[in-house]
């Protein structure tokens, strides 16, 4: 896929699967313009990088379909002077966008190898607004907190208490939460030292695994 290929196939993706999906953020979508989907990918998947689909990056995990990442975005409500929190890093695409949004983006991956890979692509394109830590993620990351916005891209059987609790007052957490087989997008705000939560978009999302997730071993950071 040439250059203008991919920036042909990114604009129709913002056309087709956001705005006419009803993304009506112009940040958002202009975020979701500027980020190279397919750099984020294996080479044999670039083909597909812009398809309205999840991708398989290894390890069991997914690169988001392109509409839930720009859905959690919005929702976001990001003015471009906050800092960030994402939980479940994955390849790096989501913590690419968000470096376009915030002004500081925390990333933490569980798995060591897909850790590395994020990082490696985020430099590459220059993010110098992003940090990537490799440890359970349901536990927050207490020594960057608190955050305005905490957005976790797994799904969750219950809202990680750790997370909620390094949230600015104010913050938004972002968080599927429900049963494996689907999940709804959970939007809590702390209002002081109580938590208003509130439901959007269904969508499913493979496993938040930690101690505050579906389990699973894990470095710890509390």
């Amino acid at each position: 896929m040439t250059g203008n290929e991919a920036a042909t196939r990114r604009e129709r993706m913002v056309s087709e699967q956001l705005a006419a999906r009803g993304i009506r953020d112009a940040r958002v979508l202009d975020a979701m313009r500027k980020v190279p989907r397919e750099r984020f990918v294996d080479e044999s998947m670039r083909e597909r990088a812009y398809e309205d689909a999840p991708l398989p990056i290894g390890f069991g995990q997914t690169i988001s379909q392109p509409y839930m990442v720009a859905r959690m975005c919005e929702l976001a409500e990001l003015s471009g002077d906050e800092a960030v929190l994402e939980v479940g890093g994955g390849s790096g695409y989501q913590a690419a966008v968000l470096s376009e949004l915030a002004r500081q983006v925390y990333v933490i991956e569980l798995r060591p190898e897909l850790g590395r890979l994020c990082q490696q692509r985020l430099e590459m394109l220059g993010k110098r607004n992003v940090e990537v830590g490799v440890f359970d993620g349901t536990y927050g990351w207490r020594e960057r907190a608190p955050f305005d916005v905490i957005v976790v891209a797994a799904g969750a059987p219950d809202i990680p208490p750790l997370l909620v609790d390094q949230l600015a007052d104010g913050g938004r957490l972002i968080i599927p939460i429900g049963p494996r087989q689907g999940q709804r997008l959970a939007i809590v705000t702390r209002q002081g030292t109580e938590f208003v939560t509130e439901w959007a978009t269904p969508c499913s999302f493979v496993d938040l695994v930690g101690r505050y997730g579906w389990g699973g071993e894990g470095p710890a950071r509390a």
